[in-house]
């Protein structure tokens, strides 16, 4: 209302107080400036008015040359050409970020913006230094991602979003642990219902906290939790199609059919590398994949969920001179609360991978002549794989300072996992799997939009050592 107000009287000021049409006024550049010019006139219109009324009783008197009525006509003309102005200026307004429909909140401008193309983005790096690793030096910084958005809205019901990233700060040089160039999602979404709209293309997969919410503004630490790499893989993506909406106001739902995994690339430390990513992934199966989480009313900051995935991984392949069908479970539940400044998480996670002994031996017979080069050469694949983990974290600076927007948050977590829970018939456990994981650390933001963070790893593997690290490093979102 005040705004308003500043705004018809600043219209009242404009035409007294300049001759120039309004074409030729100087645009603002943002909405800032434009309220300094309005309320830059309500001195002088208040003082107009003051005059106005030391001139009565005589109505017909004028006012800086001309009439009140003429003054008042051109009022309202002034008026009309200052709002089509307002209004149609390219005035840039604070971001907000939000996420929407399982998508991070830099990922998601695309939803909220009006037609045509939205670009953001986000960015991270760190130093890592290895503790009690005595055997080798392997400290390292790096500059982990650098990742841009780029959606297109065709209309209200049709929108294009994809997320282009640059890992390592190279393109690979020959090798992917060096860095390479990934689209991590492309995907056309159209919307129909509330309740049921269509996704189509690379998708990522709605498991997880992680998965699909991975800018580092929001996870605690400067690595994603092991357990949302290693049993749910992470960034996980698979071309596909499926249904998203919310069957209620606070019960959301994503369903996919996709691309199936390739057993051809499990491993000791899991399913990863049986994603297909989009890139000519073997589509011989199918993978279905659903998830539903839950806000309830009575509990603001809560969230309940949990996610499913199941499908044959054998791809039409033969394993160890057998075809087998592979088939690969991986079942996830997890709850948010964030509570003023607390924010707590929990996750667990359990799959099953059928015929992993006819993959282990696949797998072995990779270290005969045929191929011991291969990076699966010898490596046990548990039929049963598992991991949970909790963390929490208090933003403390509104305890000193009641009215600072800057975030302060010393953090734990807790993480068990094991890759081989159960070894496949025929193969023993491998003890050096069982992790567990303590970790502390600090998440400052100086703004909403960067974070700069601290923490330590402690590692105890049920049977062999693992080195500690301590990681500082840094991340932002636009």
């Amino acid at each position: 209302m005040k705004k308003n107000k500043f705004l018809k009287s600043g219209v009242l000021a404009a035409l007294v107080s300049l001759s120039a049409p309004v074409s030729a006024l100087e645009k603002p550049q943002t909405m800032e400036d434009m309220w300094k010019i309005i309320q830059a006139q309500q001195k002088q219109i208040d003082e107009m008015k003051a005059g106005m009324q030391a001139a009565a009783p005589a109505p017909a008197k004028t006012v800086a040359g001309g009439d009140v009525k003429t003054l008042e006509r051109k009022t309202d003309v002034l008026s009309q050409e200052v709002e089509k102005l307002r209004t149609n200026l390219s005035i840039p307004e604070e971001a907000k970020y939000k996420s929407a429909y399982g998508m991070g909140p830099a990922a998601s401008k695309v939803y909220s913006a009006g037609k045509g193309l939205s670009i953001g983005g986000y960015g991270e790096g760190n130093y890592s230094a290895k503790v009690g690793d005595k055997g080798s030096s392997n400290d390292s910084a790096d500059m982990a991602r650098m990742v841009l958005y780029a959606g297109y809205k065709f209309t209200d019901r049709i929108l294009f979003n994809s997320e282009l990233e640059f890992e390592h700060a190279s393109t690979g040089e020959g090798s992917e642990s060096k860095g390479e160039v990934s689209v991590e999602f492309a995907s056309l979404d159209f919307f129909i219902d509330q309740r049921a709209n269509v996704r189509a293309g690379l998708v990522l997969m709605p498991m997880g906290l992680v998965n699909r919410i991975h800018e580092p503004l929001f996870y605690f630490g400067n690595h994603r939790p092991e357990v949302e790499q290693r049993i749910i893989p992470s960034t996980w993506r698979e071309m596909g199609a499926g249904l998203f909406g919310a069957i209620t106001p606070n019960l959301t739902y994503t369903a996919y059919v996709v691309s199936g995994l390739d057993a051809t690339g499990f491993t000791s430390d899991g399913i990863r590398e049986g994603r297909g990513g989009g890139s000519n992934a073997k589509a011989e199966n199918f993978g279905y994949v659903a998830r539903m989480d839950y806000d309830p009313a009575a509990l603001p900051g809560v969230t309940v969920g949990g996610s499913a995935y199941v499908g044959n991984s054998g791809q039409n392949q033969a394993f160890a001179g057998q075809k087998a069908d592979v088939f690969t479970q991986l079942y996830e539940a997890h709850v948010q609360w964030k509570y003023r400044g607390l924010e707590f998480r929990t996750l667990g996670s359990w799959g099953h991978i059928g015929d992993a002994d006819l993959v282990t031996r696949a797998n072995m017979d990779r270290n005969g002549p045929v191929d011991p080069d291969h990076p699966n050469a010898g490596q046990v694949v548990g039929s049963q794989n598992y991991g949970w983990y909790s963390e929490a974290g208090y933003d403390v600076l509104p305890l000193l300072w009641r009215d600072t927007t800057q975030y302060l948050a010393p953090f734990f977590r807790y993480e068990r996992l094991n890759t081989i829970a159960k070894a496949p018939s025929g193969f023993a456990n491998d003890p050096t799997r069982d992790w567990q994981i303590y970790q502390v650390g600090l998440q400052y933001k100086p703004i909403p939009n960067v974070v700069i963070k601290a923490d330590y790893r402690n590692y105890v593997a049920k049977q062999g050592p693992l080195p500690d690290d301590f990681n500082l490093g840094f991340g932002f979102i636009f």
